[in-house]
């Protein structure tokens, strides 16, 4: 009888333990953030430049200020204002582990509004990163907790809503919000790509990559050997004119399930595999996305699943027929079928034209003269066969190192060191390490010691040594309006950009917010300056080489 008592109990522990979590994540109830309808210009998992999207872009009609609401019973964890970003986003945590997260509102409601400028006086900075202890400040549902905005990197009005699980899990917000957004609009390819693998497989006589636009998917498609594809596609939704990422893709091989994506939650260390899951120099040459239905070796995107890291092999000469199946969250599904018939020809061996071969499963080091780049394991997603070249210039600063041929991302940031081989400016904190790609210059930053400058990159790509002497350029925006408060500057810097700020006013610290994507600086305050009285305004900026601007205005 005891026994029989131990094992219940036992039994009842760890339902107890094991089986809540996923009961609450499916049972939990939220409510709309709005009392309008919702519509989204973006959904979660959508592919962006360097990630995935973590959230949901809920419209808020074209304008900023709407009342946003609680969706469920929670207390603020943390409050945020930056330069770019969300610009001012709230972080509520609700009872059951998950936190809900508002970006680019325009304000917070009262209760925060005054802990968060408090501090922004106290420590005299725009830039806030509050945590709060529980029940510091609680809300329930439907509780007005901030205001919609276009603050940071936000270019329309509109509400980035995400839901965080406990463990740093990103969660797709769209299953508890189902009821409050219509979708029976299935998702839609445009094309497919084929990936013949180096010296493994041809595809219609070439070992070179082939898209293959929708409307020539009913042609057969030859090919001999290892291949791989990809394929370009959106969602939709009614009553919108936006696209949206696919949740689900599925890629079958006759009754074979060869590859399927399912995004569903993710974490923020996972978002560079999308460097390898799309195929990056589509995005970056044609600003086309491809989703790969193969792995890449070095990959390790968990949302991705495959069989043979979905590479088949056609080795008989048949029709092999495919089928992509493509799903939103809604149910809503199209498919696609084409057909690849095995036709039996020569693949001509692949031989690296290279000097240096990287590998994806081990450290690598790339040197040229005067030049260094650490690559450790787990930093590739493929093996490369590295394409460098050193552009040399008597005159230069430092030798310029082309790092291959083509867009390559890498798996994180990796330590690149370039020699300096003249000191043309005595002060070396003004020395920085620039990408040059297209025409254009960019810093990448970089810190100069014994005659080297440092720096991470994140790409392969053609770097040199630049020089920033030159501090931020401020131009003030509206002197006709300075009276009432509504203080405005652009303030840009075109070395290595816009750091640090300072404004001052009859020499107290003046709350001015800057704004990365448009580069307004801006009063936050107009309030707090007093009519009818003459002013001295003080205005400094710093870029990343320490370079000062200094203004005095008076108004």
């Amino acid at each position: 009888m005891r026994l029989g008592l131990k094992y219940l109990i036992a039994g009842w522990l760890l339902c107890f333990f094991f089986v809540p979590l996923k009961a609450q994540e499916e049972g939990t109830k939220y409510i709309s953030p709005f009392d309008f309808s919702l519509k989204l210009s973006a959904n979660f998992g959508e592919l962006r430049s360097g990630h995935l999207h973590g959230g949901l872009d809920i419209k808020t009609e074209g304008v900023v200020g709407k009342a946003i609401h609680c969706v469920a019973d929670g207390y603020v964890s943390r409050a945020t204002v930056s330069y770019g970003g969300f610009g001012q986003a709230l972080y509520i945590t609700h009872p059951n582990g998950f936190t809900s997260v508002y970006g680019h509102i325009s304000r917070f409601a009262p209760a925060v509004e005054k802990v968060v400028e408090a501090y922004q006086y106290k420590h005299e900075t725009f830039q806030v990163d509050l945590r709060f202890e529980p029940n510091q400040i609680n809300y329930k549902a439907g509780d007005i907790i901030a205001f919609s905005g276009n603050e940071g990197f936000s270019f329309g009005p509109h509400l980035h809503m995400e839901l965080h699980a406990d463990d740093g899990r990103l969660i797709d917000p769209m299953p508890y919000f189902k009821n409050y957004i219509v979708d029976t609009t299935p998702p839609r390819a445009t094309g497919i790509k084929i990936y013949p693998q180096c010296g493994e497989g041809v595809v219609n006589g070439s070992r070179q990559d082939v898209i293959v636009p929708l409307k020539d998917l009913g042609h057969t498609i030859q090919a001999w050997g290892k291949i791989a594809f990809g394929l370009c596609a959106n969602d939709y939704m009614d009553g919108t004119a936006n696209n949206y990422g696919v949740k689900y893709v599925t890629l079958m091989m006759d009754t074979t399930e060869i590859f399927k994506s399912a995004v569903e939650e993710f974490t923020g260390a996972d978002n560079r595999g999308i460097n390898a899951w799309t195929d990056y120099k589509e995005h970056v040459q044609h600003n086309r996305w491809v989703m790969r239905s193969h792995i890449l070796p070095g990959n390790k995107l968990p949302l991705l699943k495959a069989k043979e890291r979905g590479i088949v092999t056609i080795n008989e000469d048949k029709d092999y027929n495919f089928m992509y199946i493509l799903e939103d969250g809604y149910g809503n599904k199209t498919t696609y079928r084409f057909t690849v018939h095995g036709l039996p020809q020569e693949i001509e061996p692949y031989t690296p034209e290279a000097e240096c071969y990287l590998s994806w499963n081990q450290s690598n080091i790339v040197q040229e003269p005067g030049m260094e780049l650490m690559i450790p394991r787990g930093m590739l997603y493929d093996d490369i066969a590295l394409k460098s070249k050193v552009l040399r210039d008597s005159s230069a600063v430092s030798f310029t190192y082309q790092l291959h041929d083509e867009p390559v991302p890498m798996n994180g940031r990796c330590k690149l060191m370039i020699g300096v081989r003249h000191l043309p400016v005595a002060d070396t904190a003004k020395y920085y390490i620039a990408r040059k790609e297209n025409g254009r210059v960019e810093s990448v930053g970089g810190t100069y010691a014994d005659g080297w400058v440092s720096t991470n990159i994140g790409e392969l790509g053609t770097y040199t040594i630049a020089i920033d002497t030159i501090g931020p350029k401020v131009t003030p925006r509206n002197r006709d309006k300075w009276s009432a408060g509504a203080i405005s500057f652009h303030v840009s810097d075109k070395g290595t950009g816009v750091k640090n700020y300072r404004v001052t006013i009859d020499g107290k610290f003046a709350l001015f917010g800057y704004n990365a994507k448009n580069a307004i600086l801006s009063n936050k305050r107009p309030d707090k300056i007093k009519r009818g009285m003459k002013h001295e305004m003080v205005v400094s900026v710093t870029d990343h080489c320490g370079n000062e601007t200094v203004q005095t205005y008076t108004f």
